[in-house]
């Protein structure tokens, strides 16, 4: 299975035919074909306690309030359920066929990097059909950055009050 995407972004196809040459051009979908139903897999480290969960509950709350027609699932590495195949199959179940996996995480590490990428294979592997692809993570985008940092000022003007 090839592993393509564009820059900071990890797409996995799943595909008997041969890669096309320019890696970043669109799939051709047959005239008959109907359009993919897309689906979205929030995607955290998980934890022992289960208080750690909240925020990232929080976040799939509000995604689903702005978007309630989006099929969604909030989804853990370790220690919480679901996982990512668990995720991917009740997506699929609900007609999903291209789901895009959102990392909850602040940085590229090793799980991004090495698991995620296998975990989205196997979940593919597990589904015919479906098509997963991973984002960047979330805190290399420049709005979450600017968040956290409007956060930080927010908490330094309130001690100063």
């Amino acid at each position: 299975m090839p592993v393509r995407g564009a820059p900071r972004a990890t797409t996995v196809h799943r595909s008997t035919a041969p890669a096309a040459k320019d890696s970043h051009a669109p799939e051709v979908m047959p005239v008959n074909a109907a359009p993919a139903t897309p689906g979205v897999i929030l995607f955290a480290h998980g934890a022992r306690d289960p208080r750690w969960a909240e925020p990232f509950r929080r976040v799939a709350e509000r995604v689903g309030r702005d978007a309630p027609e989006l099929p969604l699932e909030l989804a853990f590495l370790e220690f919480m359920t679901p996982d990512v195949s668990e995720a991917a199959r009740r997506l699929a179940a609900r007609g999903v066929r291209h789901i895009h996996v959102i990392p909850l995480f602040f940085g590229p590490g090793g799980h991004l990097r090495n698991e995620l990428p296998q975990l989205a294979r196997a979940a593919m592997a597990a589904l015919p059909g479906l098509v997963v692809e991973v984002a960047p993570a979330a805190g290399e985008d420049d709005g979450v950055i600017g968040a956290l940092a409007a956060y930080a000022l927010r908490r330094v003007a309130a001690s100063t009050d």
